[in-house]
């Protein structure tokens, strides 16, 4: 059994998917890029503060399944340029300040040109991990 996770306030996401997917105790976070809710990409040149966008994001989706960030157990994070990887990594080590998740991270072109970086999440909730 799965459960949809579409916080209040999402967009219409440009393809087809919701923002999370509960099944049992684990949830799916989507691909998560730096869109306001009409798909616009949001602080343009700044990676650092897309990554805090993205992670507020995340957040929100985990929160609306009942979970924190400290529940997120694995994260796959795409980034465009290789010379934002300090300012993404300052950023997601405010997020994930204690017991780090697993994760990879990727050089990769995103679906739009100003997006610098995406982040998608699996948490395990209620469950105790």
């Amino acid at each position: 059994m799965k459960q949809s996770i579409i916080p209040a306030g999402s967009g219409t996401p440009i393809a087809p998917f919701v923002p999370g997917v509960l099944a049992q105790n684990t949830l799916y976070v989507s691909g998560t890029l730096p869109f306001d809710d009409q798909n616009n990409v949001v602080h343009v040149g700044d990676a650092a503060a897309q990554t805090r966008h993205v992670l507020e994001t995340i957040s929100r989706v985990v929160a609306e399944a009942g979970g924190t960030m400290a529940d997120v157990a694995f994260n796959m994070i795409m980034l465009r340029n290789w010379s934002d990887y300090a300012a993404i990594n300052s950023v997601y080590a405010e997020f994930f300040p204690g017991e780090k998740p697993a994760r990879y991270c990727i050089q990769c072109g995103l679906v739009k040109e100003d997006a610098l970086v995406e982040i998608a999440s699996i948490a395990h909730i209620g469950d105790g991990a």
